[in-house]
């Protein structure tokens, strides 16, 4: 089924105010050099909302680990949270292993493309435990809410509230493009939007095409007075940014929207996986194939699967989460493979929070701090970065008492490393991660 844009005015004006600074700028006009060209390059944020529980998502497998482990999670039998040791995926040459649901990721890793990023978080400045405690204003605005923590996550900005994504950002940089950089496979969202572009939303199935727009102009008025209003021009500055939006709309609908009806060679990848997040990935994964039919080098995309926020039966509502992730990233992992862009495309995970270790009543847990995330792809050098916490409630890692994780790596560099990746230049990243100067590194390692 496809997709419609259709607006009432309000709407219409409300869109149009919105991007008004950016039409004037310019919507293809770059905010400095253009992003390096040659190579196809993409990078995939899937967003878990809710604050996803790493701790049970990554989970040491020596002895003494998954004691400490066990210990501090409690015994599913009698409420706790700690999945038992025979259940977890071992993960090779190294003393953690997976959830048993995604078991599919272990392969990735196997092949050497997937990458653990251990405890990172929104941060201002690399921050101890004593700062923390005896300074308040070094935390992150607001920690511990859903709100503020995802809008920090996707913006890299933790110290004010957020005007705009670092996706956005990237997409700033870069001149030339026929559609808009950052495309969001599940609504709007603060991550694809810059300072002088805005993200571009598609929806998880169908089409993508303004209504009226399938018939010619001698028999369709609406097509007929949307094309007198774009030769039209303006000076003023809100029909101006009326103009820039049907513009990007009628662009991207001619362009995305035979790709995304039509067939795909690696739709069967994504065989019995009937659920939102798969979905998504194969609506991204059309777009990559037909990535020269759209005439993108560079593209950024936005996926998200909700629900984490498991305050209670953590378990069994986790397990049916990882139920639809594991298998979604492993298909469209397989699927860039297939197409030959496997070293192109670099997918990795963010969201909120993760939770306390201490499991809280209802057999759930609390919001936490620093957590554990994936980046893989064909040119990610798979194995373990960061520092993995020593799991002691109220330990050396502990800011309370319920197994809130500082963090140790911050979303800046774990962002900037993508960033480099994807081509951003190293004298334009502190104009996508405004304090990515504060911390010591600005590369994790990710990437050979």
């Amino acid at each position: 089924m496809t997709a419609h844009l259709k607006l009432s005015r309000r709407q219409f004006l409300a869109g149009s105010a919105s991007v008004a600074v950016a039409s004037q700028v310019g919507w293809m006009n770059a905010l400095a050099a253009p992003l390096a060209s040659g190579d196809y390059r993409a990078l995939v944020c899937v967003f878990l909302f809710g604050g996803n529980d790493s701790n049970n998502m990554i989970v040491p497998t020596d002895t003494a680990g998954y004691a400490a482990y066990q210990a501090a999670r409690g015994n599913s039998l009698t409420g706790g949270l700690s999945l038992a040791a025979s259940s977890l995926t071992q993960l090779n040459g190294i003393n953690f292993g997976l959830h048993p649901s995604l078991a599919p990721l272990a392969d990735i890793w196997n092949q050497g493309k997937l990458a653990i990023q251990f405890n990172v978080g929104t941060l201002t400045a690399p921050t101890t435990m004593a700062q923390y405690q005896l300074n308040p204003g070094v935390r992150p605005l607001n920690l511990f809410s859903h709100a503020d923590q995802q809008a920090q996550w996707q913006s890299a900005v933790s110290n004010q509230p957020p005007q705009n994504g670092w996706g956005g950002r990237i997409a700033d940089l870069q001149g030339g493009i026929s559609i808009p950089t950052v495309i969001s496979v599940t609504g709007n969202n603060l991550f694809g939007n810059g300072a002088s572009t805005t993200g571009l939303v598609v929806p998880d199935s169908g089409g993508f095409s303004i209504q009226g727009f399938g018939k010619s102009p001698s028999s369709n008025p609406i097509f007929s007075a949307y094309t007198q209003l774009l030769n039209a021009g303006s000076s003023n500055a809100e029909m101006a940014a009326a103009i820039n939006v049907l513009q990007q709309g009628l662009n991207a609908s001619s362009k995305l929207n035979p790709v995304l009806t039509g067939t795909s060679s690696v739709s069967s990848l994504f065989a019995g996986q009937n659920n939102t997040l798969a979905r998504q990935l194969q609506q991204v994964a059309k777009m990559i194939e037909s990535r020269n039919a759209i005439g993108a080098g560079r593209q950024i995309f936005f996926v998200s699967l909700g629900g984490f926020d498991t305050h209670n039966d953590q378990l069994n509502r986790q397990k049916a989460l990882f139920d639809q992730v594991g298998p979604a990233l492993k298909a469209f992992y397989d699927a860039t493979v297939q197409l030959g862009v496997a070293n192109n495309v670099t997918t990795f995970t963010q969201s909120d929070f993760t939770r306390t270790l201490q499991p809280a009543s209802g057999g759930g847990s609390d919001h936490a701090w620093g957590g554990h995330h994936f980046v893989f792809g064909g040119a990610v050098k798979g194995g373990t970065y960061g520092a993995f916490p020593r799991l002691i409630l109220g330990g050396p890692d502990d800011v309370t008492s319920e197994g809130r994780w500082l963090p140790t790596t911050s979303v800046d560099q774990m962002g900037a490393t993508l960033a480099s990746w994807y081509g951003v230049a190293a004298g334009d990243l502190g104009k996508v991660f405004p304090s990515l100067s504060a911390f010591p590194s600005s590369n994790m390692g990710y990437f050979g």
